[in-house]
């Protein structure tokens, strides 16, 4: 078995330095350590083009059932393994997208597999309690080991959920019923409010208001909708609030050389979101809570200085506002800290944090002052599933004893200065490559260009997606290695130098 390992390793060493010494790139990745490989796979390894044809007879058949225009093609899950999905027509391809960012440590793991095989965690897993009213014996103790033990800053609460969406659309509703509640102070609700919200008329359904930022994304659901600004298709034809939208700066790259131009667009968006506020309350219509992404992600990964946001969350207080944090996709690590919004430095903590994806369920941490305060104000019959906490356990047990924040921030080091090196000598076709960790981004000239670098990459065995209007966006799992991110970088400059 060892040298057949050993045997597996040296092939792929040799493939790569072959590889790394084409004469016809223009630019060359450095091949990994020797003790870095992936054991588990040596590598991308294509059988057809993507989708091939046994994904294509599974999309026609699904097609009768339901619309598949966004279905890519159909896996392989049992094979697929670590950094690497596998397809139906038996395509293995590096993935730099994991599930739109939501596998935290790679496919299949090991360590996952093992907590499902345990037979005292069957129970966890076949019966799915009603939280709210009837949780288990362990779920205080499984939620103290584990997202307690992550909690952000400052935050003692936390409300478990299904989804990103619902998690969102839950706290706008916490963040409502905390904001109605500072306005009635220790009274109690009224005869009128109890039957006024019943026919969704005021005072019982108030009309105040959530700010979010244009570029946004914060969900699919009604409520979510009304505060989501990333494309048309998600909102088109669905009714919606009338909440305010504030711009979201539009920083230019590189940073070091817009230093004034982007403080002065940043300020510029600070200004318009306090010139909402007060124009809002002037017509009645308070904002209860402004909420917004440590990085647009959907809307084209859309990065803000941290003096910006410290600045926002000043606004909120002066204004009485909950600051909301969405961390759907940044939370669980991707950037290089646990949660995204530690880079800020803030003094006073968000009120709100929202999670999902990375951390296998959806749910949200909040301040003691945001708890509700009746039963059933906040609620739904599962409330987040304990089998999903189970396994998150196991995953956080991963990235402590791997050290694997330490890895994204060294991963991250080496993508994004590859990704500086690919558009400096790719100047007509890449731009303002950024992120933080391995979460990062560059720019195509235009969503055509985007499309085809992707579907190109695709069918040479990696997997990437695409965001906003002309972005490729970047979102490994936490164990992807820096020779996973070597080989990319190789294989998307071959890529670059054939592109028409």
């Amino acid at each position: 078995m060892a040298s057949t390992l050993f045997s597996r390793q040296l092939t792929y060493m040799l493939q790569q330095n072959l590889k790394f010494s084409l004469p016809r790139s223009r630019y060359v990745s450095q091949p990994a350590n020797k003790s870095d490989v992936d054991v588990e796979f040596d590598g991308p390894l294509m059988k057809t083009e993507v989708p091939g044809p046994r994904s294509r007879e599974l999309m026609k058949k699904l097609n009768e059932l339901q619309n598949v225009d966004a279905v890519n093609f159909f896996c392989d899950y049992e094979e697929s393994r670590g950094n690497y999905l596998v397809d139906v027509d038996g395509n293995r391809m590096l993935d730099l997208y994991t599930q739109i960012s939501s596998i935290p440590i790679g496919y299949n793991h090991p360590a996952l597999i093992k907590v499902l095989q345990n037979p005292q965690n069957v129970s966890t897993f076949i019966n799915r309690p009603a939280l709210g009213c009837l949780p288990p014996e362990n779920y205080v103790q499984k939620l103290s080991e584990t997202l307690l033990s992550v909690a952000p800053k400052g935050l003692k609460q936390v409300q478990t959920m299904a989804c990103g969406s619902c998690s969102n659309e839950n706290a706008f509703k916490a963040a409502c019923i905390w904001y109605r509640n500072k306005e009635r102070g220790k009274a109690q609700h009224t005869k009128e409010e109890l039957d006024s919200c019943m026919i969704n008329q005021a005072p019982g359904s108030p009309d105040i208001t959530i700010l979010s930022f244009m570029g946004g994304f914060h969900g699919r659901t009604f409520g979510c909708l009304a505060a989501t600004h990333s494309k048309a298709v998600h909102k088109l034809d669905i009714p919606t609030f009338d909440w305010p939208t504030a711009p979201f700066p539009k920083l230019k790259y590189p940073l070091e050389e817009f230093v004034r131009e982007n403080t002065q667009e940043e300020e510029r968006c600070l200004e318009e979101v306090e010139d909402l506020i007060v124009k809002f309350r002037k017509r009645g219509r308070n904002v209860a809570a402004i909420i917004i992404e440590p990085i647009q992600s959907e809307g084209g990964d859309n990065h803000a200085s941290d003096d910006f946001f410290r600045k926002l969350r000043n606004i909120a207080k002066k204004h009485g506002s909950a600051f909301l944090c969405d961390e759907v996709q940044t939370g669980g690590g991707g950037t290089g800290k646990f949660w995204a919004h530690e880079h800020w430095g803030l003094d006073d903590p968000a009120d709100v944090v929202t999670f999902s994806k990375k951390l296998l369920s959806g749910g949200y941490f909040y301040k003691d002052e945001l708890r509700p305060d009746m039963p059933y104000r906040i609620f739904n019959t599962w409330l987040g599933d304990p089998s999903k906490n189970l396994m998150f356990s196991e995953v956080l047990h991963v990235i402590r004893t791997e050290n694997l924040l330490e890895n994204v921030v060294q991963c991250g080091t080496v993508l994004l200065n590859g990704l500086k090196d690919l558009q400096v000598h790719y100047p007509h076709i890449l731009s303002s490559a950024r992120g933080k960790g391995t979460f990062c981004s560059i720019d195509a000239p235009n969503e055509a260009t985007r499309n085809q670098l992707v579907l190109k990459m695709r069918n040479k065995g990696i997997v990437l997606g695409g965001c906003g209007d002309k972005s490729i966006r970047f979102r490994p799992s936490l164990v992807f290695k820096q020779h996973h991110a070597h080989l990319f970088l190789n294989v998307f400059n071959d890529i670059l130098a054939d592109h028409k």
